[in-house]
């Protein structure tokens, strides 16, 4: 793969990687309430295969559902996630990204406690393989956005 094809690859998942919305599924309440979910403050590391320089760690804080996992999702790249599986603190995925580029991955994170995890997304494309390495931990209660 040529060294622009992976500059733009790189570029575009950094993006997705800055920006990413995360899953916060469930029904609207009825009362419009302000439902309570988790903080998590997230730190995301990328490395994509035959690219030598290193790219900036991403840090953010997200707001999700207390019942649902801390994994993105990117709807500019449409990205989905499905197949989460739990086995014990670790959970399993699978993420298609209509791009582009297009590309499929695998991730999992495992809790080393109920406030802390670390894992990993795997991604395949047709301009080569990309890691991103991932951190979170807990730092307290947030209101989901309302719907």
């Amino acid at each position: 793969m040529s060294v622009p094809c992976r500059h733009r690859l790189a570029t575009t998942l950094l993006v997705l990687l800055s920006s990413a919305p995360f899953l916060a599924a469930g029904a609207e309440p009825a009362d419009k309430a302000k439902q309570k979910g988790v903080l998590w403050e997230m730190t995301s590391k990328m490395s994509m295969e035959g690219m030598p320089m290193e790219l900036p760690a991403q840090k953010m804080k997200v707001c999700v559902q207390k019942d649902q996992p801390p994994v993105m999702a990117d709807e500019r790249q449409k990205c989905t996630n499905s197949d989460f599986k739990k086995d014990g603190s670790k959970i399993t995925w699978k993420s298609v990204c209509a791009g582009p580029p297009e590309m499929t991955g695998e991730g999992s994170i495992t809790f080393s406690d109920a406030d802390n995890y670390t894992g990993a997304l795997k991604f395949a494309s047709s301009q080569g393989g990309m890691t991103i390495k991932l951190t979170g931990k807990r730092v307290g209660d947030c209101d989901l956005p309302q719907k």
